[in-house]
């Protein structure tokens, strides 16, 4: 039982490292084994829409050490976190570009009812349209959403900041408290995943 976490921010010891790292703690509490995967140091380009990954393997061209190599510990894995700074009330550029190429290159097949799962930190606003802008990589990929009890949003500018945020402590240890809970009954579960339906496209050209 695994779950993947990914720091988007530029800082790669900053506040979103902090609040991620509360989380693997917690997991770890849980019996869950996770690891931090750092993008959000490095340039990482957006999608360019080449389609590389939907003619055969399905890996992104541009192999910047970022989405094919989360891609492939994400294929064992239950669950997904991504965590980023808020930047003009968004997730940062790079976490954006990042989402953009993992989820339209990895096999939506792989993405089934695995959880998945968002958190943002912000000096102080902002965090709810980041923290929805996210969580729509999930909806999109048949991926049940994991909440926490409230929005998976956290305060401070430096990383010694998120602790005194008590509340924000709490939602987060919350969240990977849910999480783990989640993965184990699935875990227990013999269940089978539903059947895919056949795919079906509607464009609005008309």
């Amino acid at each position: 039982m695994k779950v993947i976490l990914v720091n988007g921010s530029p800082k790669e010891k900053g506040s979103t490292f902090t609040g991620l790292s509360i989380i693997k703690e917690q997991l770890s509490n849980n019996g869950i084994d996770s690891e931090i995967f750092q993008v959000g140091n490095k340039p990482v380009i957006g999608c360019t829409a080449c389609n590389s990954c939907k003619k055969g393997n399905p890996i992104c061209a541009y192999n910047d050490d970022a989405v094919n190599t989360v891609a492939a510990a994400f294929k064992d894995a239950d669950g997904f976190i991504i965590g980023s700074p808020v930047h003009f009330a968004a997730a940062s550029g790079a976490a954006t570009s990042f989402m953009d190429r993992l989820f339209y290159s990895i096999d939506r097949q792989a993405c089934r009812m695995k959880f998945g799962a968002s958190i943002v930190v912000c000096r102080r606003g902002g965090n709810s349209a980041a923290f929805d802008q996210l969580n729509k990589y999930f909806t999109i990929s048949q991926m049940p959403l994991v909440s926490s009890c409230y929005w998976n949003g956290f305060h401070g500018t430096k990383p010694e900041d998120i602790y005194a945020d008590e509340e924000g402590v709490r939602i987060l240890r919350t969240l990977a408290d849910n999480m783990a809970y989640l993965i184990k009954c699935k875990h227990q579960s013999n269940i089978p995943l539903p059947a895919p339906l056949p795919p079906a496209r509607t464009d609005f050209i008309r």
